[in-house]
Order: C-alpha cells, then structure tokens, then sequence
C-alpha cells in the first residue's frame, strides 16, 4: 500500500557512531510523489520520494539503511530527493529529481534471501510509477543489485556493463569531486594545482576511496579517515595519515572533503572546523542550509555539495542518452567550469557559492516552467 506524507521545517541528519540514522528533522514538503510500501517479500519498507519531473524523470540512486523507522526513513528521502533536483538543475540535465530508500531491518536482513526480497519490492514499486522515477545505485546497493531490481523493472541504470549498463559512477563523482576541489582552490588560493595541498578525506567507500586515488597520484598530501577501520588499507595503499573518525571534521588542512553521509556539518560542530575550504561528496554536507553563512564568516569556502558531486549522475545521464565513456566524462570534467562560474557569482553578488548554486538551479527549473505554460524560456548560462 502507497502513502502520501507531508512534512515541514529544515533538513537535519544526525549519525551514531555505526553510521546508522538516528534522526532526520522533517523537510519542506514540495514534492509531486512520497510512495511507501510494505513489501510482501522483505517484511520491510520501500519507499520512493520524486521531487520534479520539471526538466525530465526524476533520477536518484536506491539507498539500502538502517532507520529508527518508515518515517524517518521517507524523510530522509525527501531531502535527498529535493537535492537531486538541484543537482540535475544545475548540471544542465534534463532529469528531475527523486530517490529510493529500502530499509534494512534492526539487526540487518535474517537471509541473503531477505536482502533479494526487499530488492525486489523495491523493483516492483519503482515499476508502479511508470517512468516518473528512474533508480540506481546507491549508499548501501551495488551494480549487482541494479541487475536485480531490472528483474522487475525496466527504470534502472547503472547496469554492469556486460548487461548494458555503465557500470559503477563512483569513479565519475570523484572525477568530479577533484574537478570542483581544483576550482575552489583556484578561487582562495590562485592556483587549481593539487600538488602539495592538504586534503583530509572523510570517508573511505566507493567515492571516498577513488578520490584518495586521485588526489595522491595528483600530489596532494593527504588524511584520510572513516567509521570502519578496515579502510586502513586504503590510507596505506595512498600514502595517506589515518586519524580516528570522531576527530576527522577538525583535522587541519587546506580542503576538507566529506564523503559519506549527510549532515556532517552542523551547529555544534562548525566552530571546530580547521580548514579554508569544504568541498565532498556526500549530499546534503551541511545540516541546515544557513550554515553556509556561517562558513563564509568563519572564512570557510563551501562548494555546494551538489554541483561537486553531480559526477555519477552525469555518467547515468549518459546512459540513458546513448552510452560513450568519453561524453559521460566530458559531462563530468565541466563540474570544474561550472564551479568557477557560481564561485564568481557568489563574489560578484556577495551571497554564499550554496545560494549562486541554487539560483542556478532555480532559474533552470523556472524557464522549464515557462516552457510548459507556453511561455519563452529564460536563458541560463551554463
């Protein structure tokens, strides 16, 4: 059974220290669709939140998380599907925004059976809106997992590549991720070369670990952390320091990059911060969208999150427009141009690069309105 909910106030996200949610405050409700169903396979709830299908279907990956429950966890997809918009938007694509969540129980699935199960409720819902919402992988799912939810459905991307698909976009967003790091350096510091700078990378998954990759082969000097310690191997394979998670926000360094969940930054914690510059890729950095304010008081320069992390996006985009690894990374490689474009805005208008980016967006949302009224489209650069 579907239902529609509706929530007010500002998005929050708060993290014990296993990584699972233990609150998400609600978020403005403006979105087209909140479907939530109890699958008849799993036990457990799928849900499915589609923001706009202003510009096109809303796109968004399937996130597989433990929440304290279904609430909780279609919050948590109202946020992230309101930033999927923003960052079609401001990417130039024709998508609109959504995404998935499929809640894995307490104490996790009793079978791999359970696991396919709740995958394939999440299939047979997302098949049930016909096309408003394309899904992919995700916080939690794999490309593996793609294949299964393509049992049910046929509005899924992110296929291995010997199934048609484009494979695993975690490459693509931390080519982006590097893209947007050397903008913003070019901004505070004259220059995008990475050669020298101090990184500290929060969280070491499949965006985080690439990104490490990158920026060591690049000569950045790094630290690295996350909340499973295994990931050492990571920070020994790149030459990295290991700091422990609870103190990795306040490591001192040139770019902070946070690459896991959301809500990394908030009230209590931006007076700690020891950096000049917060550019990741985990979606929704900041718990409360006035803290960019804050940040640009402190002298801190915050790439909005989703401008710098739109690469995966790119690379799904492209394989539903005809796949070519060379156009997905063309797409990807121009996040640094877009970059410097808000960051000039946000000077030129002396407002924070968080809200250059959302006028961006806005003004691309608003022209996609006009045009369905009949109206001419207003101009956007890109």
């Amino acid at each position: 059974m579907s239902t529609a909910t509706k929530t007010n106030g500002r998005p929050e996200t708060a993290t014990n220290g296993e990584g699972r949610v233990e609150h998400i405050a609600p978020v403005p409700f403006e979105h087209e669709e909140l479907a939530v169903r109890r699958g008849e396979r799993s036990g457990t709830y799928v849900i499915v939140a589609v923001h706009s299908t202003a510009l096109g279907p809303a796109l968004g990956g399937a996130r597989m998380w433990r929440y304290p429950g279904p609430v909780d966890a279609s919050r948590d997809a109202l946020r992230l599907a309101q930033g999927m918009t923003l960052k079609a938007a401001a990417a130039g694509l024709d998508l609109g925004g959504g995404k998935g969540v499929i809640c894995v129980p307490d104490g996790g699935f009793a079978s791999r059976e359970q696991r396919i199960g709740a995958l394939l409720d999440f299939a047979e819902l997302v098949e049930s809106l016909r096309g408003h919402y394309v899904t992919a992988e995700d916080v939690g799912t794999s490309t593996d997992d793609m294949v299964v939810l393509s049992e049910l459905t046929r509005h899924v991307v992110g296929l291995p590549r010997d199934r048609g698909g484009s494979g695993d976009p975690s490459p693509y967003t931390a080519i982006g991720v590097e893209a947007a790091i050397r903008a913003t350096l070019e901004a505070r510091l004259g220059s995008p070369e990475l050669e020298g700078r101090t990184v500290a990378i929060v969280g070491l998954g499949h965006v985080g670990a690439e990104l490490a990759r990158r920026l060591s082969a690049a000569g950045a000097i790094l630290t690295v952390s996350d909340v499973d310690r295994s990931k050492r191997a990571v920070a020994r394979a790149v030459g990295a320091t290991w700091v422990p998670a609870d103190e990795a926000m306040a490591t001192e360094c040139e770019v902070l990059s946070p690459c896991a969940l959301g809500g990394a930054i908030d009230s209590s914690s931006i007076g700690s911060l020891r950096c000049g510059i917060v550019c990741g890729s985990a979606n929704n950095q900041l718990a409360d969208d006035s803290l960019a304010d804050e940040l640009a008081a402190a002298g801190i320069l915050y790439a909005p999150d989703f401008i710098a992390n739109a690469g995966g996006l790119m690379n799904v985009y492209r394989e539903i427009r005809g796949y070519g690894p060379g156009r997905a990374l063309e797409l990807v490689l121009g996040i640094e141009g877009t970059m410097d474009r808000i960051l000039e805005a946000a000077t030129e208008r002396r407002t924070t690069p968080l809200a250059a980016a959302r006028e961006l967006a806005a003004e691309r949302l608003a022209a996609a309105g006009d045009a369905r009224r009949g109206a001419k489209p207003i101009a956007v650069a890109h």
